[in-house]
């Protein structure tokens, strides 16, 4: 029976291909402030800017590729039962191999109802307009937990974190809340390494391993020694 590895993934390993943070070292996300393009309130002042804003998301994770971390959480799927819990709305993992991925803040590629919250369609082109509606008549917008929103898979990410054999934490600040939370529910016996070129707090506990790289070199380190047993 294989070894349950759990990852919780943040913006750095999409950032390595090229994707922008969401929040600069300016406190920007790509000139705009995150209360206009991220939140509820943003959506409903400015619902064109807010579309807008994604549709040029979904243009630049379209032109990305996975990189050398996605793609060795992938391939650590011959030798681990596998879960990723990204941060990242984008596609990435899912495109360099990974089949089990659990997306907390949404899907980039996904569309939802702005009234019916489980109205959710996958997304045939890459943009949404004003004036496009779900079935029931409402405005769709992107299929992103906002700042300030429920993040409704929270709870099956516990129930993960909380049966790994091993956890990793690849290139995440965890700053973010309540993800940065699930590292308290893995068990204290499991082993959790923390790959990210600058070390995030993490309250001291056994088992704990920081690798200061990215993810592209970091993660192949990891996966060696893992591997070797």
């Amino acid at each position: 029976m294989k070894k349950k590895l759990v990852a919780l993934t943040g913006a750095g390993i999409s950032a390595e291909s090229g994707l922008a943070t969401f929040r600069g070292t300016d406190g920007l996300w790509e000139g705009h402030r995150i209360e206009d393009v991220a939140t509820p309130e943003g959506w409903a002042k400015n619902p064109e800017l807010v579309l807008e804003f994604y549709n040029q998301r979904r243009a630049a994770a379209r032109a990305a590729q996975p990189n050398a971390g996605h793609q060795t959480l992938a391939a650590l799927e011959d030798d681990f039962e596998v879960v990723i819990v990204t941060q990242n709305v984008d596609d990435l993992h899912e495109r360099a191999g990974s089949s089990r991925v659990i997306h907390l803040h949404g899907k980039l590629f996904e569309s939802r109802s702005s009234y019916f919250d489980q109205l959710i369609y996958p997304m045939e082109e890459d943009r949404i307009a004003l004036g496009d509606l779900c079935e029931k008549g409402h405005q769709l917008r992107p299929n992103i937990v906002w700042f300030g929103e429920a993040v409704p898979l929270m709870e099956r990410a516990v129930e993960e974190a909380a049966t790994a054999d091993v956890f990793l934490v690849v290139g995440t600040s965890l700053q973010v809340y309540p993800a940065a939370n699930l590292i308290n529910y893995v068990p204290r016996t499991t082993p959790i390494y923390i790959i990210d070129p600058s070390r995030p707090p993490v309250t001291s506990r056994p088992n704990l391993h920081f690798i200061t790289e990215p993810a592209t070199t970091g993660l192949p380190r990891v996966a060696a020694k893992l591997q070797e047993g």
